[in-house]
C-alpha cells in the first residue's frame, strides 16, 4: 500500500462474482464480504458485512440485461455512499443498454445517458468499463470514466496464432474504425461488411467491401448478441474464398439461439472475454480473461498512477 493511501476494498455484484474473485486475486487482496437478502416478491437488498468508512471501494458488476443486474449495482452504490466510503468506483466490464446511445427514431429514450445519470446519482465517483458500444457514452458522465480496450488482451493472442495473409474485418460499417485500428498494429488488410436490416437483429442483405480470397480473416466487434451478423459474415467470407474466419468479440451476450448459430456456422473460432459469464460451453468459443487488465488499472487508479500504458490502440 502506498503511504497515505487507505487500503482498497473490492466487492462483487452477483452476476460478476467469478470475474471479481479473479480480479481481487490479481490485485492481491481478498474479495470483500457482501450478502444479498431477497424477499419473496423478488425485491432484494445488498449489505456490506465489513466497514468501508473512508475507503476506496470498487464495485464489480456487468449490467447485462435484465434490469436486476443494473438495479443491484445501483443499490450497492447507494449502500456504499451511505456507509461513508470515500471513493466509490463502479467497475462495469460490460455497460448494458449502450446500444441506446442516441435517438435513432422519434419518441425513444437515450437509455445509455439515463443509466449514466442513475449511476452518478446512486453514488459512483468514477466508472471503469471496457469497449463501450459507442465511445461518446463517456461524455454522458460528469464523473471520470476509464474506458479500457480489450485489444490489450486480444492483440497478444492474435499474434500468437501466427497466421499468414491476415485480414481484419468489421461485420458492419460502424465497426470499421475498430477493425482499422487492429489492422495498423498487425499490418494487415481490412474488409468491411455492408449489411441491411429488416428489423433489429434480422439481416436482409450483406455484401463485402474488399477481397478475402486466400486470406485468414479475423472479424472484430465489441459484442456478440444473437450472433446473426457474425455467423452470416463468416459464411459469406468462406463462400468468397477465405482460407479461415475467426472472430474476436469483447462481450459474449449470446442471447437466443446464438450458441446454435455459432456451432452450425463456418466460423472457426470465437474469442471473447469473461466480461459476461458464458451460459454454456462451446468447442468453438475461447475465453480470455480481462481480470489482470482490470486489476492493474484499479491499482493504478487507487495509487494515483497513470494508466496510459494500458491502451495499446
Amino acid at each position: 500500500m502506498v503511504k497515505g493511501i487507505t487500503e482498497a476494498q473490492i466487492f462483487a455484484c452477483s452476476q460478476s462474482t467469478e470475474l471479481a474473485e479473479n480480479i481481487a486475486k490479481a490485485y492481491g487482496i481478498p474479495l470483500g464480504n457482501v450478502i444479498t437478502s431477497t424477499y419473496s416478491d423478488g425485491e432484494f437488498q445488498p449489505s456490506f458485512e465489513q466497514s468501508i468508512r473512508g475507503a476506496r471501494v470498487f464495485l464489480i458488476g456487468s449490467t447485462h440485461p435484465g434490469s436486476d443486474h443494473l438495479m443491484e449495482m445501483l443499490l450497492m452504490l447507494d449502500a456504499a455512499k451511505r456507509a461513508s466510503a470515500r471513493h466509490i468506483t463502479a467497475v462495469m466490464p460490460y455497460f448494458g443498454w449502450a446500444r441506446q446511445d442516441r435517438k435513432d427514431k422519434p419518441r425513444v429514450p437515450i437509455a445509455a445517458k439515463l443509466i449514466a445519470k442513475m449511476l452518478e446519482t446512486a453514488g459512483a465517483t468514477r466508472i471503469i468499463t471496457m469497449d463501450l458500444h459507442a465511445d461518446q457514452i463517456q461524455g454522458f458522465f460528469e464523473r471520470p470514466v476509464d474506458h479500457l480496450f480489450a485489444s490489450t488482451i486480444f492483440l497478444p493472442h492474435l499474434k500468437a496464432l501466427g497466421l499468414d495473409n491476415l485480414t481484419m474485418a468489421s461485420p458492419d460499417m460502424g465497426g470499421s474504425k475498430r477493425a482499422y485500428a487492429y489492422s495498423k498494429v498487425l499490418e494487415s488488410d481490412v474488409v468491411i461488411c455492408y449489411k441491411q436490416r429488416a428489423k433489429a437483429n434480422v439481416i436482409s442483405h450483406m455484401e463485402l467491401i474488399g477481397d478475402v480470397k486466400g486470406k485468414n480473416v479475423i472479424l472484430v466487434d465489441d459484442m456478440v448478441d444473437t450472433a446473426g451478423t457474425l455467423t452470416r459474415a463468416a459464411d459469406v467470407m468462406m463462400e468468397k474464398g477465405a482460407k479461415s474466419v475467426r472472430a474476436i468479440c469483447t462481450h459474449p451476450v449470446l442471447s437466443g439461439n446464438a450458441y446454435e448459430k455459432i456451432e452450425n456456422s463456418k466460423l472457426q473460432q470465437l474469442i471473447v472475454t469473461d466480461s459476461i459469464p458464458l451460459k454454456q460451453e462451446s468447442k468453438k468459443i475461447k475465453v480470455v480473461s480481462c481480470a489482470e487488465l482490470f486489476a492493474d488499472v484499479m491499482k493504478s487508479v487507487h495509487e494515483n498512477k497513470s494508466i496510459s500504458s494500458k491502451f495499446l490502440m
